[in-house]
């Protein structure tokens, strides 16, 4: 029988979703931890890779179990699993629908605060910068939907079978003070480190040292650009996660996603 496995974590003490060696993971704990609950080795696909730092909201996963269990594993696994990853829903489903390869939609955030906080150096990405062009950003972020070819925003286009994403929405927020920014953006897929090189592009766009015709050119030549540098990954959360035949709504309570009050669209 084929599970899917809805969970969310906060990435600060992992080197991404993804199994690799000498390097702690979210699969490797979650992987781990089942099959000392199973007493057999148990493994487990996840919805797509997350960088190291980068927290998950929402995530799924899917895993085949022969038989039927007969103890309460949602209890089991999120007493053993640490704090900062949380088990949510267990799904049986039909067939054999893939976490990765069958999702619709998947939608990012990612925050920026423009002063030193503590409490939010785990969860937003800092850059001490003061008075953001936050107008011409929005203009660039406008432009996103209107293009499909993203092979200008990736770290290694070529190991892509194609860098085609369909962009479905992106928004700036902002808070009503200005210091802190929000990026939101939902897509078909994402290509390595895209989101961080688009929110670094837009960081440049708003300070100054990027126009927005030079951002949009690169969408339209699809030349990567000669300084390709990602923003910093500790404000960027996976935060949706969907399918034909699973929509659930998130059920991790960061505030920041939470309060949509909090937000203010940039116009």
């Amino acid at each position: 029988m084929r599970y899917f496995v809805h969970i969310g974590y906060k990435g600060t003490n992992y080197f991404g979703w993804q199994r690799q060696p000498d390097k702690l993971s979210v699969q490797e704990i979650l992987e781990d931890n089942l099959s000392k609950i199973f007493k057999l080795p148990i493994t487990i696909y996840g919805c797509g890779r997350t960088d190291t730092g980068v927290h998950a909201s929402q995530y799924f996963f899917h895993m085949d179990i022969e038989k039927p269990w007969n103890f309460d594993l949602f209890f089991r696994l999120n007493r053993i699993l640490p704090d900062d990853i949380a088990l949510f829903d267990i799904i049986p489903v039909e067939g054999q629908p893939h976490a990765r390869f069958d999702a619709i939609q998947r939608s990012y955030d990612f925050f920026i605060h423009t002063y030193k906080d503590p409490f939010l150096s785990e969860s937003s990405s800092l850059y001490l910068r003061k008075n953001f062009n936050l107008q011409q950003m929005k203009k660039a972020v406008e432009l996103l939907p209107k293009y499909e070819d993203y092979r200008a925003f990736c770290k290694s286009p070529d190991k892509n079978e194609h860098t085609i994403c369909k962009v479905s929405s992106a928004n700036l927020y902002t808070n009503s003070s200005g210091d802190r920014i929000r990026f939101q953006i939902s897509s078909n897929r994402f290509l390595g480190r895209m989101i961080r090189i688009i929110v670094r592009k837009l960081i440049e766009i708003g300070d100054g040292t990027l126009s927005v015709d030079e951002f949009e050119s690169h969408l339209i030549s699809r030349n990567t650009p000669s300084k390709i540098l990602p923003a910093h990954p500790q404000g960027l959360f996976l935060s949706k996660v969907s399918y034909p035949f699973l929509d659930l709504k998130p059920k991790a309570k960061f505030p920041a996603i939470e309060d949509s009050g909090y937000w203010n669209n940039v116009v």
